[in-house]
């Protein structure tokens, strides 16, 4: 075994490696279930490979595969698809998708959950997640049904891990040839792990602070039953916490002065909120790690926590409330959900890392540098990874660098693998706007600074990704050990720039008076 001062130079160097893999286009498989436009897409995937991009990522919808019927599976497009992807030389991280498509932020599509779920709906539809209003939100199961026998026979859960295992059982030749590397599992709305608390498809605009979602009738249910267990019968779910729209100051519960959220009532209502999220993820998490046991890839929570920057530096931090993050500035509502990952040996993956403060509109009192070092500590501090994506598309420079310094927080190091550096990057998304000839020539560069400068690395043993069978996950956590981790920690320290740039403020001006001229010419 080599010990580090006998590794060469461009083997210490491939320690700073960080792979890159970019997000398919969401409807790469149809909602009729056909792997369309074959020619283009085999063109582009050799143009990310020529990149030296590492892998694809690509979400895999239960409302697709499972649409015909309970446990009626068809992998057959998606089979078809990660034989292209392994032709052409390509890794694949596969998302379990088991929300809807369409109502978010950059869904250009409609994939609805499966028509029998839908059934289910018809006749009981608090089998959604539900605002105070009364408005159904049908993309995302409510956790309320998480263990209820309503699908059939079948828990919400069990459903989640029949899909899995069926995924396993009809993917075993590329599992076993470890084309794919990482399985993300969906946990919510999006993917994420929070509650739909600002969809667009019911008029949500940013910065509004959002709404709670737990007044379905199986969310009441277990919400009384914690109060009354509390000595406190009484308890009601707030009822002033205002619209989706709405600032905080607009709002008795999220007020500076006497606020709800600072009282026992509102302190016990975010904390069963919020451990309610933490068992959701749990429990999804336990039921993939034993669908994949043995397998050799790596289990991440898809963007396990949310991006959620807009009000963070107001001392209320509201939207990060509503969708679920219990997160104050002496209450850390991150750390818990690292400790609860920890237990499955699962990655943190979190979004907006090219975000920077001074791009936000100032209303919006957001955090996206801070809230990227919080989470990203909060990892590094329970002993698991962290993988990254950025939030929205960027084709500029700028945006480059803030993720090229997220993604390596101190920088190179010449003797091997950095302190803190993340385990993956995957870049949201391909499309034709990303392969036009100044954009993509940007990104190439983007990706060799992502890895360090070295040459293309088809074994991630090298840089230091090692890819073990998974093991059965560690026993579970008390709630009590899981909340000592809200105590506040002060962040690691993130340098202010990066020292891989690819290019600065002057070749950003360039580069978009070339895209006019290019413009103009077509």
């Amino acid at each position: 075994m080599q010990t580090a001062d006998s590794r060469t130079d461009k083997e210490k160097m491939l320690a700073n490696y960080v792979p890159v893999f970019v997000m398919l286009p969401l409807d790469v498989i149809s909602v009729s279930n056909v792997l369309e436009k074959q020619e283009d897409l085999r063109r582009q995937l050799r143009q990310l490979r020529a990149a030296d991009v590492d892998g694809v990522m690509v979400d895999v919808w239960w409302g697709i595969v499972e649409a015909e019927g309970a446990k009626c599976y068809d992998w057959s497009a998606y089979r078809e698809l990660f034989h292209m992807v392994e032709e052409e030389g390509l890794k694949l991280q596969a998302i379990m998708s088991f929300h809807q498509c369409g109502g978010n932020i950059g869904d250009a599509v409609d994939i609805p959950l499966p028509r029998w779920v839908r059934d289910v709906g018809e006749s009981d539809p608090d089998i959604y997640y539900t605002n105070r209003s009364g408005t159904r939100n049908p993309e995302y199961l409510t956790i309320g049904v998480d263990d209820q026998p309503i699908f059939d026979g079948r828990t919400a859960v069990e459903l989640y891990s029949d899909f899995m295992k069926s995924f396993r059982a009809n993917m075993a030749e590329f599992l076993d040839a470890g084309i794919i590397t990482d399985i993300e599992v969906g946990l919510g709305p999006a993917g994420e792990l929070r509650y739909p608390s600002y969809p667009e498809a019911q008029g949500w605009v940013f910065p509004g602070i959002g709404e709670f979602q737990c007044y379905d009738k199986y969310m009441k249910e277990e919400f009384k039953e914690a109060a009354t267990m509390a000595g406190h019968p009484e308890w009601d779910l707030p009822d002033d916490a205002g619209e989706y729209n709405d600032k905080p100051t607009k709002t008795k519960f999220f007020a500076a002065k006497n606020g709800t959220y600072l009282t026992e009532k509102g302190s016990f209502f975010l904390t069963w909120y919020s451990n309610k999220l933490l068992m959701h993820g749990d429990q999804i998490l336990d039921a993939a790690n034993e669908a994949f046991l043995g397998c050799k890839l790596k289990l991440a929570a898809k963007a396990s926590v949310s991006g959620i920057h807009w009000w963070y530096k107001d001392d209320n931090h509201a939207a990060e409330l509503t969708a679920g993050y219990y997160n104050l500035n002496d209450r850390d509502g991150y750390r818990t959900i690292a400790r609860m990952l920890a237990r499955h040996d699962a990655i943190l993956n979190f979004t907006c890392v090219e975000m920077r403060n001074w791009e936000q509109i100032r209303r919006a009192k957001s955090g996206p540098e801070e809230l990227v070092r919080q989470v990203f500590s909060a990892a590094w501090r329970e002993g698991i990874e962290v993988a990254c994506e950025n939030a929205l598309s960027r084709y500029d420079r700028r945006g480059y660098n803030q993720i090229l310094k997220n993604a390596r927080p101190n920088g190179l190091s010449r003797n091997g693998r950095p302190k803190l550096r993340v385990l993956a990057m995957t870049y949201l998304r391909l499309s034709d706007e990303l392969l036009k000839r100044i954009n993509f020539n940007i990104f190439r560069l983007f990706v060799r600074k992502m890895h360090a400068d070295q040459e293309y690395c088809a074994d991630p043993w090298k840089y230091f990704k090692p890819i073990t069978p998974v093991e059965r996950s560690k026993p579970a956590i008390p709630m009590d050990e899981i909340l000592e981790a809200t105590e506040t920690t002060k962040p690691y320290p993130f340098d202010p720039e990066t020292d891989m740039s690819v290019g600065g403020a002057f070749a950003d001006v360039v580069d978009a008076a070339l895209r006019i001229l290019t413009s103009s010419f077509n």
